[in-house]
């Protein structure tokens, strides 16, 4: 955790602190920055070892656009992206701009210790996904075509009522739709699943 930087942004001081303790008590070494402004004015010396935790949401310039900047800039810092619920459209967004992970608010200690460790991985390795991909596509062969159906509707952020409307069931059968396609893709949480569609290049 010592060669690497988790820089920290996001536009309340009290996420900051708490972000900051959670992180420094874990053992990462930790820089904190109230905009996505003040982090890409420091971003050029600052990213060679470096991972960026940044909220989805913030006033001068919302997460997507800063991993966008960081992009034209050349600095390709992994990142985490944190959000509020009903932002997966936002948070789809940020992952295809380079976010490795996105986590829905309120989240466990332990889901953002194990997503920065995972961004770190990529200083690492750089390496594509193909052996991921490759095992990713029988699983979504073995999903039905309602269940694609629905697939495409989550990974769009449509809720259950939505995507029962717009199928014409039943929001109990959108749930159990939802239930066997996570359970198919053995994925353990929306995120996951929203990484495995992305990866699949089901999420326009």
């Amino acid at each position: 955790m010592d060669n690497y930087t988790v820089h920290i942004v996001d536009d309340e001081e009290e996420v900051r602190r708490s972000l900051a303790f959670l992180l420094t008590a874990t053992g990462f070494t930790v820089r904190v920055h109230d905009s996505a402004t003040s982090f890409l004015a420091v971003a050029p010396s600052a990213v060679s070892k470096a991972c960026l935790v940044t909220d989805l949401r913030m006033p001068d310039m919302n997460g997507v656009e800063l991993l966008e900047k960081l992009n034209e800039m050349g600095a390709l810092v992994p990142a985490v992206v944190i959000t509020g619920h009903g932002d997966v459209p936002m948070a789809v967004a940020a992952m295809k701009a380079g976010a490795v992970d996105f986590i829905e608010k309120p989240f466990e200690d332990e889901v953002l210790i194990s997503s920065i460790t995972r961004a770190a991985e990529r200083l690492h390795k750089i390496a594509g996904s193909g052996e991921d991909i490759a095992a990713l596509r029988p699983r979504l062969s073995g999903l039905s075509d309602r269940e694609r159906q629905v697939l495409h509707a989550i990974v769009a952020g449509l809720p259950n009522k939505t995507i029962a409307y717009d199928l014409d069931i039943s929001p109990r059968t959108v749930e159990v739709h939802r239930a066997n396609i996570m359970s198919k893709m053995r994925a353990r949480s929306l995120p996951e699943l929203v990484r495995m569609a992305i990866a699949l290049g089901l999420a326009e």
